[in-house]
């Protein structure tokens, strides 16, 4: 019986064993028979990584398919944070500790770059925004001997690659510098990337880099290409072991400006010679040399308002930005010291015109009861309530016209013009909106405004009326009142004198704010691209440009996909006649006026250029010169703060840049010297080939 039983059990216990076995085996034939391609296509893409390939960005060409931004192969070190983490915490210290050194940098600062953004160790601008797959670039432009060290000694430095990426180089044809018009680059922030992603924008990733300023931030959508992915496959450690599939990027494309090097050359070069020049030229007025420390000039075709040259001092080395800044560069471009070198002065720079603000003024008068016949007294001086406002430039020289009056500068002229305006509409120094048909007029001429240059972070200017003086008395009537106040001594130094005076009247515009207006001083400010747009409008008749530095679009293959044509903004409100009669006068300045000296010798019956100086004073500083002028084609504004008068400064500068840009020697004119081909610039546009090369616009083009 027992016997029976312990066999029954055995039985049982078989079949509880079989049955197990039976079930293991029909699980084991559903998974990999039935469901073995759903699993394993799983595993498959557990193993699977995608890869951001970066685009080649476009290129960045002059007028005459000269190129200004390129692109060269540069030495990348990355870091593969999921094979670094399977190292362990001892292991993957060594790591970076190792390739600190052999980059010569902190062991910090490349745990700092491996921080994904938004994590509670990330710091802006070091940590990572790319995807948590792609390996981190800890080091940009490393040498090669540090890359071949990485490459041929894995061993030593396992989850860190050393490749090769495209990035920016800057040929510098004969050897310009452009850095204001040109920008440069620098990763994307996360919230740029967060609204690409939101706006569907493929074109970039966690890993890009895109424009900041100049023409690379304004074109970025057209410079910066489409990315390529790259899906590899992994091992467990992380290890690329194989390629799994790839979709091409597309190259950027390549922009052609109308800036033309050869002409930027000279402009870079005048500028700087003159700036130089002046610091080493006493001022008698301060009793020391000029500090001439900063500058700009800008050259405009006259017709349509494209940007032919513009520089701007002090600059700064584009290259400085690619492969990464440091903290201390970084600081140099930001230093007051260093006179702030990202502030381009042509279209970000504000300063007093001075009497290049003249010509403006005429027209403004000329279309407000004045006539062409109009005299008036250029004495030496003009005392307006309790001040004695005197002739700057020019001597006395008794009953005067308009065109005599901007040839010698003279400033009493037009302080009786502002005068006489002001008693005429606006003696109530409290009304805001009485009329001012000077300030009219400048508004007319698109000052206090944006030109709306295809360049970002342009200033728009001031004008200062009657609104913009009871606007800031406002904002600072408390800080004024407060020195006033607590002078319970009775001071009677500058400072505390003004803070009384602006505290009780700093909102009324008086006599003495319309007549320093009607010459370029006081709080007026404009920027050199401003008063160059104004006076392209008296050479063409009155169109004011939204200038523009961008001109086509060409797609790497060579298509052109987009021409940027000029974009007219507005037109001058004046008469012609009025118009006519200013053009007319500024002839004479260079003959006659305060621009003769410095011209002679030159063929302006040939070249017929218009002209006007302007010595602009600035409280607490030297004089800034300025010296603006145009003929049928180009416009050329030339400035340097604290450098002196107009002429005297900046007057040879501005000489032989329009001995360039019509091949003058002495008195003869051949254009086959000019900077530009033909003297004025291409209509066409350059060649693009299939091979990379890039040849100027056809000669019938260059006319």
């Amino acid at each position: 019986m027992r016997q029976e039983r312990g066999r029954l059990r055995v039985l049982v216990i078989q079949a509880l064993v079989f049955s197990l076995f039976a079930t293991l085996f029909a699980r084991l034939y559903y998974l990999q028979v039935v469901s073995g391609d759903t699993y394993h296509a799983r595993a498959a893409s557990q193993s699977l990584r995608d890869i951001v390939e970066q685009p080649e960005r476009g290129l960045i060409v002059d007028d005459q398919g000269r190129p200004l931004v390129a692109n060269r192969m540069s030495w990348v070190v990355s870091v593969d944070r999921n094979v670094l983490s399977k190292l362990g915490e001892h292991g993957s210290e060594v790591v970076v500790k190792r390739l600190a050194s052999v980059l010569d940098m902190r062991p910090a600062r490349i745990h700092a770059k491996l921080v994904s953004c938004g994590d509670r160790d990330s710091k802006v601008g070091v940590c990572w925004n790319g995807s948590p797959y792609q390996p981190v670039p800890v080091a940009s432009d490393v040498g090669k001997a540090v890359a071949l060290r990485i490459l041929e000694q894995p061993e030593d430095y396992p989850a860190v690659l050393a490749e090769q990426q495209s990035v920016r180089s800057y040929p510098s044809p004969y050897g310009i510098n452009l850095a204001h018009v040109l920008g440069y680059l620098s990763p994307i922030t996360a919230d740029e990337y967060e609204q690409a992603q939101k706006s569907d924008d493929t074109s970039v990733n966690g890993a890009s880099v895109v424009g900041r300023a100049g023409v690379e931030q304004e074109y970025d959508r057209w410079l910066r290409g489409m990315p390529g992915y790259r899906t590899v496959a992994v091992d467990s450690m992380g290890r690329v072991i194989g390629d799994d599939s790839e979709v091409s990027g597309q190259p950027g494309d390549t922009l052609v400006t109308s800036i033309d090097a050869k002409v930027q050359s000279v402009v870079e070069r005048r500028l700087h010679d003159t700036m130089m020049l002046a610091r080493a030229t006493h001022d008698p007025v301060t009793g020391r040399n000029y500090a001439a420390d900063s500058g700009a000039v800008v050259v405009l075709e006259a017709k349509t308002g494209r940007v032919v040259a513009m520089a701007s001092q002090p600059t700064y080395d584009p290259s400085v930005w690619v492969g990464g800044i440091t903290k201390k560069q970084l600081s140099a471009l930001y230093s007051t010291r260093a006179g702030n070198p990202l502030l381009g002065r042509a279209t970000q720079g504000q300063f007093a015109p001075g009497s290049t603000w003249k010509p403006i003024m005429a027209v403004s008068a000329l279309n407000n009861g004045f006539g062409p016949d109009t005299r008036l007294d250029c004495s030496s001086g003009l005392q307006v309530g309790n001040r004695w406002f005197k002739n700057y430039e020019s001597v006395a020289r008794g009953d005067i016209t308009f065109a005599e009056a901007m040839q010698y500068s003279c400033d009493t002229f037009f302080y009786r013009v502002g005068l006489k305006l002001w008693q005429e509409y606006g003696t109530d120094p409290t009304n805001v909106d009485a009329r001012d048909p000077l300030v009219e007029g400048a508004k007319k001429f698109g000052f206090g405004r944006r030109t709306g240059i295809d360049l970002p972070g342009e200033s728009s200017g001031r004008i200062a009326d009657r609104h913009w003086k009871l606007a800031y008395w406002k904002s600072m009537k408390g800080y004024y009142c407060a020195i006033d106040r607590r002078n319970t001594s009775g001071k009677r130094d500058f400072l505390h004198v003004f803070a009384h005076e602006f505290c009780l009247e700093g909102s009324y515009y008086r006599a003495g704010d319309a007549v320093n207006f009607s010459i370029g001083q006081g709080d007026t400010l404009v920027t050199p691209l401003q008063l160059a747009r104004a006076y392209a409008a008296l050479s063409n008749g009155g169109t004011l440009y939204e200038p523009r530095v961008g001109k086509a679009i060409v797609s790497p293959d060579g298509k052109i996909l987009k021409r940027i044509a000029p974009k007219v903004q507005a037109h001058v409100k004046a008469t012609a006649a009025s118009m006519r009669y200013v053009d007319q006068a500024l002839l004479g300045t260079a003959k006659v006026g305060t621009m003769a000296w410095k011209m002679i010798d030159f063929p302006l019956d040939q070249v017929h250029i218009r002209s006007k100086t302007g010595s602009a004073e600035v409280y607490g500083k030297q004089s800034t010169s300025w010296v603006a002028s145009y003929d049928e084609n180009y416009v050329v504004v030339m400035m340097v703060t604290q450098a002196g008068t107009g002429s005297g400064t900046s007057g040879p500068a501005v000489r032989a840049i329009w001995e360039s840009l019509y091949g003058i020697d002495g008195m003869d004119v051949n254009p086959s010297r000019s900077a530009i081909p033909g003297t004025t610039p291409p209509k066409g546009l350059p060649t693009f080939h299939g091979d990379g090369s890039i040849l100027p616009p056809a000669r019938k083009e260059q006319q």
